[in-house]
């Protein structure tokens, strides 16, 4: 029975496994903010473009000789 109990205290695997879950939450709670930053970035400069060569594209007025 206590080599029962000493081998339980010993074990650690399920704390190295709470460990790696945190690690993986922090890492995807970075991501999440990253992806957001970069997306509203990325919304600008295609609106930008997109107004750009919408402006580009519209024919110049007829001109009368």
């Amino acid at each position: 029975m206590m080599s029962l109990v000493s081998r339980f205290k010993k074990n650690e695997s399920g704390a190295t496994a709470i460990e790696y879950g945190l690690i993986a939450a922090l890492i995807a709670v970075v991501i999440i903010g990253a992806v957001g930053f970069v997306g509203d970035e990325l919304k600008t400069t295609f609106t930008t473009i997109q107004t750009k060569l919408s402006a580009a594209n519209t024919p110049a007025p007829a001109t009368t000789p």
